[in-house]
């Protein structure tokens, strides 16, 4: 089967393609490098060194055997992205390619405005190209939890049974976005919906929990493989940045009271259920949701662990209570599903004592990278 990575040098993307490719994918990458231009003007930098993707292509070669070639093409052009899927018709296309930052969308109108045309405009080029060349192909779109907001009722996956005035009909769970990221993935699950409803396009939307971890089977065969760690205020995210803060002595920096709480993962299970959405595809029409998370935590019980792991391990770690530079509830209900997954055969990592351990140490193994400056938040949602 041929699998085409959109957002293959970014941090889901590089761990997916380098895993499907492992298992016997024909798998290309698709890619326009935005994400390390963003980098540079925001003068940010991965904790980890990242080599140039067709460094890293060069190298998996060496060690497997496996092309996988690339494509540097920016999804909101539609000619280029079209060129690009003619020359490597495939199968399914997992689409990583977006703006995935919700402090970075809210930065500016600029930063809003880029977001939301990257991301829903892409989007929908990749379903006309569908439509109009490559109909059975199945695409495995990269959602989030983040679209459902903090409902005081059960999260669903996808859909929920509704009883009104003596009727009855499943529709689209409600959406309550925090920001004007989650808000762009909202607008694709609508239009990819309304490609399946309309066109009979197959598509799998994985609304994702909040991803921590570096290593794969496949990015720590070598460091010329490895992945992406950040930190920063504006892309880190909330367990490797109190992992890396805790490897320097900078205190754990929680929002508000820290209740807040979501959905998490294993980048190792990311790869994994991308591979079983491809193995066990959407049909013709389809548009099925799969929640993509294995536990839950708020923020305050996973700087909490991260403290007791670091403590264990000699380290001296604050939690700091910080003013919560978002708009958000930080004491709520959260109950999601998350068995349809399960159900194809997921086999979650559950973060555990020796999952932390190793995540300390790698943030130890590269805390001499570290930029003080960049580890508190520095976007505020009202400005």
């Amino acid at each position: 089967m041929k699998v085409l990575i959109i957002g293959g040098d970014g941090y889901c993307g590089w761990a997916t393609a380098l895993h499907l490719s492992s298992k016997g994918y024909e798998v290309a990458i698709l890619d326009s490098y935005v994400r390390r231009l963003w980098d540079l003007q925001l003068g940010v930098s991965t904790l980890t060194p990242i080599a140039q993707l067709e460094q890293r292509v060069d190298r998996w070669k060496s060690l497997s055997g496996k092309d996988i070639p690339i494509f540097v093409c920016d999804i909101t052009q539609y000619d280029a992205l079209i060129s690009s899927l003619r020359q490597f018709p495939p199968d399914a296309i997992v689409h990583f390619g977006e703006q995935r930052s919700a402090p970075y969308s809210m930065i500016s109108r600029d930063h809003a405005v880029m977001t939301q045309v990257n991301n829903v405009v892409g989007t929908l080029n990749i379903l006309y190209a569908l439509k109009e060349e490559f109909p059975d192909c199945h695409l495995v779109k990269l959602g989030t939890m983040g679209e459902y907001g903090t409902p005081n009722i059960d999260i669903e996956e996808g859909y929920i049974t509704i009883e009104h005035n003596g009727r009855k009909d499943t529709l689209p769970y409600p959406k309550q976005p925090g920001s004007m990221y989650h808000l762009s993935k909202v607008h694709d699950s609508h239009n990819i919906h309304f490609a399946c409803r309309i066109w009979g396009l197959r598509a799998t939307d994985l609304n994702q929990g909040v991803v921590y971890g570096v290593l794969t089977d496949e990015t720590g065969m070598d460091e010329m493989l490895i992945n992406r760690l950040d930190y920063d205020g504006v892309f880190g995210t909330a367990l490797n940045r109190f992992c890396i803060q805790a490897a320097v002595g900078h205190p754990l920096t929680v929002y508000g009271k820290g209740g807040q709480t979501r959905g998490f993962l294993d980048i190792r299970d990311t790869v994994r259920c991308v591979e079983l959405a491809i193995a066990h595809p959407a049909e013709p029409g389809q548009f099925r949701v799969l929640n993509q998370f294995t536990e839950q935590f708020s923020v305050e019980q996973l700087a909490l662990l991260v403290q007791k792991a670091g403590t264990a391990m000699g380290l001296k770690v604050e939690v700091n209570y910080l003013e919560n530079p978002r708009v958000e509830l930080e004491e709520h209900y959260f109950n999601a599903k998350n068995t349809k997954l399960l159900d194809l055969g997921l086999q979650p990592h559950y973060l555990s004592d020796s999952l932390l351990d190793s995540l300390l140490n790698f943030a130890l193994r590269y805390k001499d990278r570290v930029d003080m400056g960049q580890i508190l938040p520095k976007v505020k949602w009202k400005g």
